[in-house]
């Protein structure tokens, strides 16, 4: 049947004929809210390149977890930043940690909050790459060591979720073994299972005050040139244990996701970082766009294309634009 007869234009002809036939809908419950944490007490120290954020001390987080709670927000995810950086990145394993400091004061001041830690050493140690260097490199095997020490340290702190960032090959595996021989048989973890060398990390790399001090992270970060590899990357970590995928960034990547979601099926993650989040709020206020209107197409985009839940800088704007 054509036009006449067919005209898809009384699918769209008022607003709650639209609502009837969403096909995608967003939650405050779809979004991860990510926080940076540093040492100290009443530390609210903005973030100049993403407006709205801020590096927060453990008291601060704190009251700001509790308004995300509120809000119905599906979870946040803790970056630290340390006392001291040194060549193995120690303070990213350490029970004195900041992250394992702030997980511990989330689970008494918000015990039903989902609280994911992002298991990486670029934050902590002092070269800013995400691992032990040898010959100027990172060395993979050696590094996975430290990853599974973050990742015990963090679900003995009360992390319900660990989400290895590296992409060191064979750290899904590593981290499984050590949590489950530990008994955290129940701490899930979330694979950056797609995570590419991307441009669009700029700011994140102001915030957690993390850039690499020499070279690039093009050696274990993924070319964005490449479709075949991501897969065969998400791949890998599935059959390693991994309880959920990501692929980061989300925007730039939206095929990936797709493909991602549709081959495994398994709760899938994107990440709508700091460089999409940012331009959207540059873009804004030079009134270039309406940017609540852009704020939610982006995420709409990103869920539509298959991921579950989307870790966004704007999950807070969003969720109380929904409510």
């Amino acid at each position: 049947m054509g036009f006449p007869d067919t005209r898809l234009r009384r699918l769209r002809s008022s607003a709650k004929m639209r609502e009837l036939v969403k096909e995608t809908r967003l939650s405050p419950s779809n979004f991860i809210l990510p926080f940076f944490v540093r040492h100290g007490e009443n530390v609210r120290r903005a973030i100049g390149s993403m407006p709205g954020n801020f590096q927060l001390s453990v008291n601060e987080l704190v009251k700001d977890a509790k308004e995300a709670y509120e809000l119905g927000i599906g979870g946040i995810i803790l970056f630290g930043i340390p006392a001291a950086k040194d060549a193995v990145g120690s303070e990213g394993y350490a029970d004195d940690g900041i992250i394992a400091q702030s997980l511990r004061a989330l689970k008494e001041s918000v015990p039903e909050l989902l609280l994911i830690a992002d298991v990486c050493n670029c934050e902590y140690t002092d070269h800013g790459h995400c691992g032990i260097i040898k010959d100027g490199d990172v060395d993979n095997d050696q590094t996975l060591e430290l990853l599974a020490k973050a990742s015990v340290c963090y679900a003995r702190a009360g992390a319900d979720i660990v989400a290895p960032s590296d992409m060191m090959d064979g750290r899904i595996a590593f981290i499984r073994e050590a949590l489950d021989d530990e008994g955290f048989t129940n701490t899930a973890i979330l694979s950056y299972a797609a995570k590419y060398a991307s441009a669009y990390y700029g700011p994140f790399r102001d915030a957690a005050e993390s850039p690499p001090s020499f070279g690039d992270r093009k050696t274990y970060q993924m070319d964005p040139a490449n479709r075949l590899e991501a897969l065969r990357e998400v791949e890998l970590d599935v059959e390693e244990g991994a309880d959920m995928v990501m692929v980061k960034p989300a925007g730039p990547y939206l095929d990936i996701i797709r493909e991602v979601k549709d081959m495994f099926g398994l709760p899938t993650a994107a990440y709508q970082v700091s460089g999409e989040f940012s331009m959207i709020k540059a873009a804004a206020a030079n009134d270039w766009i309406d940017e609540e209107r852009v704020m939610m197409e982006s995420l709409t985009s990103i869920r539509r294309a298959g991921a579950d839940f989307v870790i966004t800088y704007f999950a807070r704007e969003a969720a109380k634009l929904l409510k």
